[in-house]
């Protein structure tokens, strides 16, 4: 649906546009939806990664990159309402952003978008549930709000990508920090004029580099993210200063971050909310995966032939992995020595689905990946781009046999909501939140959190939900 005409988006204002900040033109579109206006794919897709990303954070909080963040001196040490989710501690608004936000990430199993080149969801929903614990807020407010940040991530990236990507960024981290801030200005009903600044502060905050893939500071990057774009935007609620062209401007995120002529600001503003980004327009998925994106279509095709053709990993000679060029620099690793490196290695995760005809949680713990089974398919497996593959989620598995067969299986792209190559249904989205949420909460709670989390848009109150979020008395907490 088009954003609703106001002012600064009718023809007659054409004029004015040419000389409003990029930060201003955005902020006018996320005060511009109402809750009526959001399609109802949108509003199905918003729920369904509520229940997904909730899942994973109550999973990731047992992570050693959430455990030892809450060690460390002064976090979590303010008295607040926000919950960490999982436990039966709550500290301040921002403390929480940043563990819940770290939490939340700490398995790389959470959704993607195709346009964002990232995670969308990790972004939003661990900024929006302790902003509304302290404001106040119902469910349909977090869904808006959702909606608005899910649209800017994405919209900005259009604009930047992939040249954002292939440089080295972090998408999830440097471009999602905006979708943090229209999602916290959205919930904290900020003027337009203060949205902008809040885009323009996040300017200075953004970080995050590819580099540090394949080890904590991966969801590091994404904790200090949500907790610097819910940081703007409660400043700029009290009158905090920043400039609003710091998108544009010739020493600005634009130039800096991407380079005179990577970029394109029509691409951005154009055809806001028309589809709906989160709607289907972003290409978002779910990931049935614990570990990196970019390995998920090898995965599932990798399954496929083994399932297809009843593969004994015993009779695999050679292995030969063909994704599309993009999907390489960051998992292209044959000799991963942890299980946060196993995520990152197309090797492992691919010779462990031939193995098992599954990959789980429990493949990347303890000494998974040094399986002796998977260790000699990862020997015998070469990777490297495909030399015709046009879309960039494409790849093609082979596989040679001891007896001189060969099978082969292709993906060309996948369907919208399933980088794995079939979207997720609500029976596999409800065993994979009941596995992630067992390791912190009683099994026999997981189903009311599901249906509250599936029903959102019809809860009255955050706190509601919170609730069901921590651990009873004398069960399990961080």
């Amino acid at each position: 649906m088009p954003v609703p005409a106001t002012p600064a988006t009718t023809p007659a204002a054409t004029t004015t546009l040419a000389t409003t900040t990029l930060a201003r033109q955005m902020a006018e579109r996320i005060q511009a939806l109402r809750f009526e206006d959001i399609s109802q794919s949108a509003l199905d897709w918003a729920a369904s990664a509520f229940v997904d990303t909730v899942g994973v954070t109550l999973a990731g909080i047992r992570e050693d990159a959430a455990r030892i963040l809450l060690r460390v001196p002064g976090i979590a040490a303010a008295p607040g309402p926000a919950l960490v989710l999982g436990t039966d501690r709550r500290t301040s608004v921002l403390d929480a952003a940043l563990i819940n936000g770290v939490a939340s990430h700490a398995l790389d199993y959470d959704d993607v978008a195709g346009s964002m080149g990232g995670h969308p969801s990790v972004m939003l929903v661990p900024a929006l549930i302790p902003l509304a614990e302290m404001a106040g807020g119902s469910g349909r407010d977090l869904l808006l709000a959702y909606v608005v940040g899910f649209e800017t991530e994405c919209r900005i990236a259009r604009g930047v990508n992939f040249h954002h990507y292939d440089k080295g960024w972090h998408p999830t981290a440097t471009l999602g920090i905006f979708g943090t801030v229209a999602a916290a200005a959205s919930l904290l009903h900020l003027s337009i004029d203060r949205t902008a600044t809040a885009f323009g502060m996040a300017a200075s905050f953004a970080a995050g580099l590819k580099a540090n893939f394949g080890t904590m500071t991966k969801p590091l990057h994404v904790g200090h993210a949500i907790r610097d774009g819910v940081f703007a935007a409660l400043m700029a609620k009290e009158g905090f200063t920043a400039n609003q062209a710091a998108f544009e401007h010739k020493q600005g995120f634009l130039d800096v971050f991407n380079g005179p002529g990577s970029y394109d600001s029509n691409r951005i503003l154009d055809a806001w909310y028309d589809p709906f980004e989160c709607g289907g327009g972003a290409d978002p998925g779910l990931k049935p995966y614990p570990c990196c994106g970019s390995t998920h279509p090898s995965i599932g095709r990798a399954i496929e032939l083994a399932q297809r053709h009843d593969l004994d990993p015993r009779r695999i000679a050679g292995i030969t992995v063909l994704p599309h060029a993009r999907r390489l620099p960051h998992t292209d690793n044959p000799d991963p020595r942890t299980p946060l490196a196993a995520k990152f290695s197309i090797q492992y995760c691919v010779a462990r689905a031939l193995t098992d005809r599954s990959v789980k949680l429990a493949d990347f713990e303890a000494d998974a990946p040094f399986d002796p089974t998977v260790r000699r398919l990862m020997q015998c497996l070469e990777a490297k781009p495909h030399p015709e593959m046009a879309r960039d989620w494409g790849t093609e598995v082979i596989v040679q046999t001891t007896d001189g067969a060969r099978f082969a299986s292709r993906l060309d792209d996948y369907p919208s909501r399933g980088p794995a190559g079939d979207p997720m249904t609500q029976s596999e989205l409800w065993s994979k939140f009941a596995d992630c949420a067992e390791r912190s909460l009683p099994r026999s709670s997981l189903q009311a959190v599901f249906d509250s989390l599936m029903r959102i848009a019809s809860l009255p109150r955050v706190q509601d939900l919170t609730a069901l979020l921590q651990p009873s008395p004398g069960s399990r907490a961080a």
